[in-house]
């Protein structure tokens, strides 16, 4: 951070306000400081988490998920399945309209599922399945499957990113490799273009033709979403002093992620709610790039594991609390159904930097450059990259820490070239717990690196996607169990992340502001007093 905590806790305690954030005012406005800048608004472009908050506002989805992950309709009124699973007849619901006033189509919907499709692993998973989508009429999306596909609702209504946002049809038929920059969709808000300010600014105002769904539960990405707010103003904040005090002072009503050593200052403001509404958390890693030296040597990445102690990275975040974080944490989130210690020895024996050097060494290690990136202006990342850094220096590696901000560290993981040409080594990232639940949206274990869409890092391994492919067959809830306890001794053998560990992260928000739900920040059902 840039200042210390004591300056904070003085800035606080003496009553000062932040700088006046320019903005409207009122009881219709809410103002909302992100994790990140929204440096990406194309939510099928990207799996940064604030692209898809921006995505929700902005875009509807055929499907939503409650709390416990089950699919329920959201633009769709329902459907029907045939042909012993193999035929799926998806009907819109009437009066759905994009914001420039077209009627959504079905065929603007079958448009948007096959650019999402190539973006995203669960909807690879489905495309990879189906024979035909199509559109017989305007308000009919039709599936015929090779084979039964039970998770295609799931897959159409993921709360994960990238986010499966329904857009019209010329935009949809942008190259998904491609960011689509016009924002229009067909979501209870509409993105005001004219009021950004690219690192600083985002706002979004009621769209009064949406019609919100009569039922389903009110939770994560379900359910009706009636707004109540006329305006939400997003506003990037870099330093933490001036969040806390334009939150403790009224000049903002939301923080998406406090840091968890301000907590216990927050906690002192009766004006503030300290609420955990993602019980998943956040399961942070390592990434290393497989296609340069030196972590392209299977042996080098290896010896990774045994050098980085989870409770570490975690105590950096969290501090001392124990229950605000899990260790050890496989590949898989804590405490859900395919989560599981096999195969963790390299994770969790005694940590020996001396061992590790001389693993380093039988590897073949030749001091060669290692480009950390570290987005410095997520403090959560920050604080991972720093102990990265640290420890890597201590086993003998020759560490440039490129400290950079997080737009400018997602577009260069995407250089696949060596680093003396603008390209990296490794660089420490987090996920929502829900994204790793298992395998069919899991990018951290995919071993497609060799394909177009295969996520930064570019592990190759025909034995994970073998496994990946047999968990969609698996007959039963034990069979599914007993592949991802393979796919993660596997994952100690090709090592495509190293994971750091599980802690909760909190929002804090004004105690005027009520509706609040689980999940990731929404902003529908949501009132301010």
């Amino acid at each position: 951070m840039s200042v210390s905590r004591r300056s904070v806790l003085a800035l606080t305690a003496a009553g000062i306000a932040a700088p006046r954030l320019a903005g409207a005012q009122g009881a219709n406005v809410l103002r909302f400081i992100p994790q990140i800048d929204l440096a990406f608004l194309d939510p099928h472009f990207t799996t940064a988490y604030v692209t898809r908050g921006h995505g929700h506002m902005v875009f509807d989805m055929l499907y939503g998920s409650d709390a416990s992950f089950n699919p329920h309709p959201q633009m769709v009124q329902g459907h029907t399945v045939e042909n012993d699973g193999k035929l799926w007849n998806l009907t819109l619901r009437p009066n759905l309209y994009w914001h420039d006033g077209e009627r959504v189509t079905a065929r603007d919907c079958v448009a948007s599922i096959r650019r999402w499709a190539k973006r995203d692993a669960l909807g690879g998973a489905l495309m990879e399945r189906t024979d035909e989508l199509s559109a017989p009429d305007d308000r009919t999306i039709r599936f015929v499957l090779k084979r039964p596909f039970p998770l295609l609702p799931a897959a159409l209504g993921k709360v994960t990113s990238p986010m499966p946002a329904m857009m019209p049809e010329r935009l949809a038929n942008t190259d998904p490799f491609t960011q689509v920059t016009e924002m229009v969709g067909s979501g209870p808000f509409r993105f005001v273009a004219g009021e950004r300010v690219a690192g600083s600014r985002n706002v979004y105002v009621k769209f009064d033709r949406y019609v919100p769904r009569e039922d389903g539960p009110m939770e994560w990405n379900a359910g009706p979403k009636r707004v109540f707010i006329e305006r939400v103003e997003w506003t990037t904040i870099p330093d933490a002093a001036t969040k806390v005090a334009a939150l403790a002072q009224g000049e903002q009503d939301w923080w998406e992620n406090p840091t968890h050593d301000l907590l216990p200052l927050l906690r002192r403001n009766r004006q503030v709610k300290i609420e955990v509404t993602n019980h998943t958390g956040s399961v942070d890693m390592m990434r290393p790039n497989h296609l340069q030296p030196p972590f392209n040597n299977p042996a080098i990445r290896r010896a990774m594991l045994h050098a980085f102690s989870q409770a570490d990275f975690m105590q950096a975040i969290v501090g001392n609390d124990a229950a605000m974080y899990h260790v050890p944490h496989g590949v898989f989130c804590p405490g859900t159904p395919m989560a599981s210690e096999a195969g963790l020895e390299p994770l969790t024996g005694a940590r020996d930097l001396n061992k590790v050097k001389e693993m380093l060494k039988q590897a073949g290690y030749a001091n060669e450059k290692v480009a950390l990136l570290a987005a410095v202006d997520y403090a959560q990342f920050k604080a991972i990259g720093e102990v990265m850094a640290d420890v890597m220096t201590r086993i003998g590696m020759n560490v440039d820490y490129v400290a950079t901000d997080w737009g400018t560290m997602l577009s260069r993981r995407n250089n696949r070239g060596p680093v003396d040409q603008g390209g990296w080594s490794c660089f420490n990232t987090g996920w929502e717990g829900v994204d790793h639940m298992d395998p069919s949206n899991h990018y951290a274990i995919r071993g497609n690196g060799n394909d177009r869409a295969g996520w930064p890092g570019w592990c190759v391994s025909p034995k994970l996607e073998e496994l990946r492919e047999a968990w969609f067959e698996a007959p039963t809830l034990a069979a599914q169990q007993e592949i991802c306890r393979q796919i993660q001794v596997q994952c100690m053998v090709d090592v495509p992340s190293i994971p750091l560990g599980q802690y909760l992260q909190p929002i804090a928000y004004r105690g005027n502001v009520t509706g609040v739900q689980k999940g990731f920040p929404t902003f529908w059902n949501v009132r301010k007093g």
